[in-house]
């Protein structure tokens, strides 16, 4: 009993979605070929989530991120205002080159290490990554998932995707720094005026810090520069960074690294989406956002697209919302990725980079007010989706 009292609601909702999903295969209303092929596809995604979160946990452990975040505060000159603009480019410019669970995973430390540098409350910090981490990623394909997903639908090369959603993403990037700063940032929410900025750290174990630090450095570029698939270059990095603990600090080696929350979370959430989707979501959605390619189908597909999101996750709602659009509706879809890259940031599962993100926290010691979370998203995501669906349309 005293266990289940210890159970965060996440760890309720995780274990109920996987039963949930067990169930829906054992009394046939998800057939097995269909949830075996659901199996395969997230296979490499739970290595993923599995590697990066060991590979961040003990990269914090060796003191890289409050580097990190040190540097931060010092070019931040004891001024909140020019920290806020600092936290939201390192926040935006980190999802934009790489993508929103890279930034969920390895930033979210960084901002929350740079809260205890300097001594302020680290919800502020912690809000500016997990929703830049959603609403910045609308620029490039590798910036999000659901963007490689329409890049190959619509035949968009990185620039020309680029040019399509500059407008877009710059709207939603100015609705969140809005959002950010009267909602958490604003000086009767952070406390103090001004801040000290914290001197260099020395590492107590300069060779795991350097290790560390090369391997998610590797990590970065490998996902960069070269195709390499996310699950290979974090267990790559996780592997070199685990050796090194072994041999330099084995105490720190512990089954709690494996954050088993998220790895009962995803196959159990994929289970239950794909039996709704075998069940008539296909046509709930052609429904609900029609094939009007103009605003007001533009604003209807956003609107779905936000709102699905936030019910299952944003990668099942954009898998069974671009079967719905018709292939003509290039605006259509485009309008449809703006719902669900942007407005997912109302539920903790709208999106796996917030799972990333509330894990992260959880580690830190970071609670997060989930009542805070739901009003202040909504307003962000309803805001949010529509300046920037009327951004697309108005340069498109």
């Amino acid at each position: 009993m005293s266990l289940l009292r210890r159970l965060h609601p996440l760890d309720w909702l995780a274990g109920g979605l996987l039963v949930l999903g067990a169930l829906c295969v054992a009394t046939g209303l998800l057939p097995t070929g269909p949830a075996a092929d659901v199996m395969q596809r997230i296979g490499p995604l739970v290595v993923f989530l599995a590697t990066v979160i060991v590979l961040a946990e003990l990269t914090g452990k060796a003191e890289v991120f409050d580097v990190v975040a040190t540097w931060v505060a010092r070019a931040g000159r004891g001024r909140y205002p020019l920290l806020f603009c600092l936290c939201v480019l390192f926040a935006s410019v980190t999802t934009i080159t790489l993508n929103l669970d890279t930034t969920a995973v390895l930033l979210t430390p960084v901002m929350l290490a740079l809260a205890t540098r300097v001594g302020i409350a680290p919800v502020p910090l912690a809000m500016t990554t997990v929703w830049l981490a959603n609403t910045a990623s609308l620029l490039l394909p590798v910036s999000n998932l659901t963007n490689l997903l329409a890049a190959d639908r619509i035949a968009l090369t990185p620039s020309e995707m680029a040019a399509t959603m500059w407008a877009p993403q710059l709207a939603a990037i100015a609705v969140t720094m809005a959002c950010l700063w009267g909602f958490y940032w604003r000086p009767g929410r952070r406390g103090e005026t001004r801040y000290t900025p914290p001197p260099l750290p020395r590492p107590a174990d300069r060779v795991l810090f350097r290790v560390c630090a090369v391997a998610c450095a590797g990590f970065l570029l490998a996902i960069l520069l070269a195709d390499v698939p996310l699950w290979s270059a974090s267990m790559a990095a996780a592997l070199i960074v685990v050796v090194a603990f072994w041999v330099r600090r084995r105490d720190a080696l512990r089954l709690a690294l494996i954050p088993w929350r998220l790895l009962v979370l995803v196959p159990g959430m994929f289970l239950v989406v794909e039996t709704v989707n075998a069940h008539g979501l296909h046509d709930v959605l052609a429904s609900a956002m029609g094939s009007d390619n103009g605003l007001a189908g533009m604003l209807r597909s956003a609107a779905v697209g936000a709102g699905v999101s936030n019910v299952l996750n944003n990668l099942p709602a954009y898998l069974a919302g671009e079967a719905a659009i018709p292939v003509a509706n290039h605006e259509q879809l485009l309008a449809l990725l703006v719902g669900v890259n942007v407005g997912p940031v109302i539920t903790p599962w709208a999106s796996l980079a917030t799972l990333l993100w509330f894990e992260r926290c959880r580690w830190h010691g970071t609670r997060i007010d989930l009542g805070r979370f739901f009003g202040t998203g909504f307003v962000l995501a309803v805001a949010g989706t529509l300046a920037a669906t009327l951004a697309l349309a108005a340069t498109s």
